[in-house]
């Protein structure tokens, strides 16, 4: 039996990948041909993804599929491996051919859920989300699925109920839910109870996830695990359309492939899990009340990403920065309108001490914060500590 590691957990979930790459010769030269119905993915004996939908025997539906898929590109090019993709639901939902399909694709070491329409004997990929752990959408447990109808969530062998972001179970046909109501630029809660299983001996009672809304954009993955709920209570009244922009948290560290940024790719700033918040102190602005500074943490595929989040004490709309890789000295650009900030925030010890362009007034100066105006140039910034003294530059306007 194999060991696979799940993003956020410990090596306990202990699952059987039976890949058509492994020593399968049989599921290996169907797989050549076409995609294999279900995913050769086991927790003990229970099958993760078996074959799901009304068109799961139908042999013209499966080849139909399949040169969809091997026609597909990625947005730098790259191709679906078929031998080690499969076809998670294959239906008819409301009248309209439906196909989910989990596709691996080596070049880019990342997993694509490539949902399909079909049209007479022809399918389309109508929408394809890119998740940049490898491997991930052979065992999780719960998939996003977006129609004209709204959000619905395919769900896994090892999934015995499903929360809505109401609280409320969701009736499951085939594995799939029916439409749910999920709003278009807000974070909500998507929770399931796993069955008790050979790598989950005990189940487990929730699996949190957060959907960011049904406007994330392709190949945005719009489903971020959420172990300890610290998520929902971090993103609570932010807006997931800013967080997700270009010069929002979420959206502002582009992928690079090889010497070239990758625009068209999920960006290295998109969360998979563990996002969390906490406060760093107050600024007021104006001579207004004092507003709360944050600071949002969380995981990508490329390490840790953090942000700061301004929320005026009016109850306004909250200012979010770009993210900042994990850094000694952070340093985040705060667009606040007509008044653009720098804050810089690190440990503080009684060792560290910050250094700012000579001139430069401190807006809030406190151990571990520093709140200054955006300067009009490139300016420097320097924490030295008992060892080493750190540099983070800042552009101007």
């Amino acid at each position: 039996m194999a060991s696979v590691r799940r993003r956020g957990t410990t090596a306990t979930a202990l699952l059987t990948m039976v890949l058509a790459a492994t020593a399968c010769g049989p599921v290996a030269d169907r797989g050549a041909r076409e995609l294999r119905v279900g995913y050769d993915s086991l927790d003990g004996t229970l099958p993760v993804w078996p074959p799901r939908g009304s068109l799961a025997g139908d042999a013209a539906a499966t080849r139909a599929v399949t040169e969809a898929v091997r026609a597909w590109r990625s947005p730098i090019d790259d191709r679906a491996h078929l031998p080690s993709s499969g076809i998670l639901f294959s239906g008819e939902v409301d009248g309209t051919r439906l196909a989910l399909v989990a596709a691996d694709v080596p070049g880019e070491g990342a997993s694509w859920l490539l949902q399909l329409t079909g049209d007479g004997g022809r399918y389309t990929v109508t929408r394809a989300s890119e998740y940049s752990d490898p491997g991930y959408l052979a065992y999780a447990d719960v998939l996003p699925v977006q129609l004209a109808d709204g959000r619905r969530y395919l769900t896994s062998g090892r999934v015995e109920r499903l929360l809505g972001p109401n609280g409320r179970a969701l009736v499951l046909t085939d594995g799939l839910s029916r439409p749910v109501r999920v709003p278009a630029c807000a974070a909500v809660p998507v929770t399931a109870t796993l069955r008790a299983t050979e790598s989950l001996p005990r189940g487990r009672a929730a699996e949190r996830l957060l959907d960011l809304g049904t406007a994330t954009a392709e190949p945005r993955y719009p489903l971020v695990r959420d172990e300890t709920g610290s998520g929902r209570r971090a993103l609570d009244g932010l807006d997931t359309c800013v967080l997700a922009d270009e010069r929002g948290p979420f959206g502002s560290v582009p992928r690079r492939i090889g010497d070239r940024d990758a625009p068209r790719s999920a960006p290295e700033s998109w969360p998979m899990e563990k996002v969390s918040v906490r406060a760093i102190g107050e600024m007021a602005l104006g001579g207004g009340d004092p507003g709360d500074l944050e600071q949002l943490t969380w995981e990508t595929d490329a390490g840790t990403m953090t942000a700061v989040v301004y929320r005026p004490a009016d109850g306004g709309t909250p200012v979010v920065s770009p993210a900042d890789r994990s850094n000694p000295l952070q340093t985040y650009v705060l667009p606040v309108p007509g008044q653009p900030l720098v804050v810089l925030t690190w440990r503080g010890t009684r060792d560290a001490s910050l250094s700012v362009p000579p001139g430069t007034p401190r807006l809030v100066d406190r151990p571990g914060l520093a709140v200054v105006p955006m300067p009009a140039a490139k300016q420097t910034f320097s924490l030295a500590g008992a060892e080493k003294t750190y540099y983070r530059s800042v552009g101007g306007r």
